[in-house]
């Protein structure tokens, strides 16, 4: 529902316009206001969400830039399909992960992080400067050091991957590794929660692709992260299906 309040506390400390486009933006993801639906027009919908024209504008145009509706003279302002959506801005990441993203959009995640990742290990291996290594270094520490700490396991693993990306020195995976952060940190948070000692188990694979880089051996990087990335998607699997079990049963 458009204007729910859950929505707006989470983002109480953006501005009025980002409060509003976060309203809509999750209505459109979560299939409220689908496909081809033509908004109501400024003054309706100002009063629907209680806010002025000029926040709804400003709204509307953020909504416009990120692919989710465009606006067209005598037309209004109109959802797009989800194919013309910028899946990889961060606002739109964090609305998808608002609506409870489904195992199809983790499966894409991962597609993609199964076709960059594991290159990228093989070009750290290749490239990596001594202090880059230091830093995939310490992120190891941290992953090590955190283990009864979801928190701090969840930024130091995200802390571990972005150094493999920065590994490669090629600033376009640097930059797609922050694009993506939001839905990488939902994505390990549920791959913690498959069991109780998911990280400990996943340390051995995250000093494999440490040694391997570190070693400079390219193939075994790779070999190394893939295996990572596999075994992070099972565990994701089984997290989401647990969860439907039980919400089902609820019912």
């Amino acid at each position: 529902m458009i204007g729910s309040k859950r929505a707006s506390r989470a983002y109480s400390r953006r501005s009025l316009y980002g409060q509003v486009a976060h309203e809509l933006g999750s209505s459109i993801i979560a299939g409220e206001l689908q496909s081809g639906t033509v908004l109501p027009n400024e003054a309706a919908l100002g009063n629907q969400l209680d806010v002025s024209r000029t926040a709804l504008r400003e709204a509307v145009k953020m909504l416009a830039a990120k692919g989710l509706v465009e606006s067209r003279p005598k037309v209004g302002t109109t959802v797009r399909p989800r194919s013309a959506w910028n899946m990889l801005d961060p606002d739109v990441l964090a609305w998808h992960m608002a609506v409870r993203p489904d195992e199809p959009f983790f499966d894409s995640l991962f597609e993609v992080r199964l076709i960059i990742e594991p290159a990228s290990a093989a070009m750290a291996a290749e490239r990596a400067t001594e202090s880059q290594l230091q830093e995939l270094r310490t992120a190891y520490d941290a992953m090590a050091a955190a283990l009864n700490d979801l928190d701090a396991s969840v930024s130091a693993d995200l802390r571990f991957h972005q150094a493999v990306l920065t590994a490669t020195g090629n600033a376009f995976l640097e930059s797609l590794g922050s694009l993506i952060e939001t839905a990488l940190a939902v994505s390990f948070r549920l791959s913690d929660s498959s069991h109780p000692k998911a990280y400990e188990a996943a340390l051995p694979e995250h000093r494999a692709v440490l040694e391997s880089i570190e070693a400079g051996k390219p193939d075994a990087a790779r070999a190394a992260m893939l295996e990572l990335l596999l075994d992070a998607q099972a565990d994701v699997r089984r997290t989401l299906r647990r969860r439907a079990r039980s919400e089902s049963l609820s019912v």
